[in-house]
């Protein structure tokens, strides 16, 4: 059986803690955790089915140079691969009250990059239960994929990454 590979980054975080939980959820036999930081396009081609784990970016932080976190040194990997073939997933890490108007931002990004380079998106999420103003993550009225908010409302976070993946691996 064919492993699947989650993407993500940082290390050490929520990111890296819910990382964990989704392979724990799928098997961890069945998937390779690979942080971004240590990634290349070459690991990306080993797989037809991709988890990416992102925290929340907003716009303004693609578009500015920033060299100090591990998304800024991945993502021009992402904007330059083809996923043509690939079966991509994504969960983001987002804080609905801090952020209330940039959501999840990061995934949105993430996944529009992604199916510009080609690649298939499951595991889209209803908007129902979270509370936000605005998010680059919302495709076709559902996030593009699992938000996740640790910071305030860490209560949901198991039920929302099972219900997700029930759904994901049925998909993907």
């Amino acid at each position: 059986m064919e492993k699947i590979a989650i993407f993500f980054g940082p290390l050490n975080g929520s990111v890296h803690r819910i990382a964990k939980l989704v392979a724990s959820k799928i098997g961890s036999e069945k998937v390779d955790l690979i942080h971004i930081a240590e990634a290349s396009a070459t690991d990306l081609q080993k797989y037809t089915k991709i988890i990416f784990g992102i925290s929340t970016i907003g716009k303004d932080t693609w578009q500015q140079k920033f060299d100090n976190n591990d998304w800024s040194k991945f993502f021009p990997v992402v904007t330059g691969f083809d996923f043509t073939g690939k079966r991509i997933a994504i969960f983001g890490l987002g804080d609905h009250i801090t952020y209330a108007y940039h959501f999840v931002d990061s995934m949105g990004l993430l996944g529009k990059t992604i199916k510009h380079n080609g690649g298939q998106i499951f595991g889209g999420v209803s908007t129902e239960g979270y509370t936000f103003q605005d998010s680059e993550a919302i495709v076709e009225g559902q996030f593009i994929g699992l938000p996740v908010d640790e910071d305030f409302e860490p209560e949901l976070t198991e039920e929302r990454v099972s219900a997700w993946i029930n759904s994901l691996m049925q998909e993907l």
